[in-house]
């Protein structure tokens, strides 16, 4: 694993400069403090694309890495950049060569979140009148939604999350928000929130609610000194995740929405393929037993999994068995038609005019 970074060195850490990313990366960056006295961190703040293109959805960019592309520039520069922080759920399962999320931080609530404009405080999204127009960017929220609940419109809303409530807030054009809880609740705004979604009616986003940091393999002081930070249940949650949406080849961008359950040694795992007018949908769920952390392997090489995830060697099995129930998972919604049903949604973004 190599030696971690001695007292007296300084760690520079990339984010985007927006206030969560920065309430986010403050964060991880106070635990690696906790971890490792006498190190300084540096942050290294800028714009991506995904922050910088506000005049589109973002499936319509043209751009897989939206969030990540300018931060893993500057990771692979070395000079600017030793890690990344980053929201989970903006991370593609495929990383560029070299690079690799190197801990998964303990997850936080990663449902969705309901926010209303104050004229209907008090109503639920079922109770909200025909026509009512719901804010999100998220193509995964509007077809499960639009399945659920048809009386309701949906229209795309960009920027960070001060400029989407500002928006609800003033501009009039908005009945109500749906955000990812995780994040109001980092920014201290968990007032705002009118309710909480459930996978009943919305299956969230792969990896929504944990934080990674994404690393440079080769650097194996950071590679040790990051791998502190990993908590298991949500890596081996994450990693079952991330492997279901590799093995479909999907993306932040499909219809794509998970649930994941961690009880008494199994992992059960819910996952599902939308059309994007929600009226198709194949969805499924599987168990598997999950072995505990083998404390004898620890401190040795860790690998790296399918979905660009570095696993220690402790957690390995574990998160390995985790794996492979995502890729069964995809296997069967495949089976059921779910590739066809992507490349159909694909298509249907690449050649919307909006």
């Amino acid at each position: 694993m190599g030696l971690k970074h001695e007292a007296g060195s300084t760690v520079k850490v990339g984010t985007r400069d927006s206030a969560l990313a920065m309430v986010q990366t403050n964060f991880i960056v106070g635990k690696l403090k906790e971890l490792n006295p006498g190190v300084s961190f540096d942050l290294v703040s800028m714009q991506t694309i995904g922050d910088e293109v506000l005049d589109k959805p973002l499936p319509k960019i043209g751009e897989s890495s939206l969030f990540t592309k300018e931060l893993e520039i500057a990771l692979e520069d070395g000079r600017w950049a030793d890690l990344l922080v980053h929201s989970l759920k903006d991370l593609p399962t495929n990383l560029p060569p070299g690079m690799a999320i190197g801990a998964i931080y303990k997850r936080q609530d990663p449902h969705d979140a309901l926010i209303l404009h104050l004229k209907h405080k008090g109503l639920k999204l079922q109770d909200l009148p025909a026509g009512s127009v719901i804010g999100t960017c998220s193509l995964r929220r509007i077809a499960q939604l639009t399945r659920k609940f048809p009386h309701l419109k949906f229209e795309n809303v960009r920027g960070n999350l001060n400029t989407r409530l500002r928006k609800l807030d003033e501009n009039g054009l908005y009945d109500a928000l749906i955000l990812a809880k995780a994040g109001l609740d980092r920014l201290g705004w968990k007032d705002r929130i009118d309710q909480v979604i459930t996978p009943d009616e919305c299956l969230y986003a792969v990896g929504q609610g944990a934080l990674a940091v994404e690393l440079n393999i080769k650097d194996s002081k950071t590679v040790a000194m990051i791998a502190e930070l990993y908590d298991f249940e949500t890596a081996v949650v994450c990693a079952a995740e991330r492997a279901f949406l590799r093995q479909l080849e999907g993306g932040c961008s499909v219809p794509v929405g998970v649930e994941s359950v961690f009880k008494d040694n199994k992992l059960t795992l819910t996952g599902a393929v939308l059309s994007l007018d929600g009226k198709k949908c194949v969805q499924e769920t599987m168990t598997t037993d999950i072995p505990p952390v083998n404390e004898d392997k620890k401190g040795n090489q860790p690998t790296l999994g399918v979905s660009s995830i570095l696993m220690p060697s402790h957690m390995y099995d574990a998160m390995h068995q985790g794996e492979e129930l995502g890729q069964n998972l995809a296997k069967d919604l495949i089976a059921r038609g779910a590739d066809v049903i992507l490349a159909q949604a694909k298509l249907e973004i690449s050649t919307d005019p909006k």
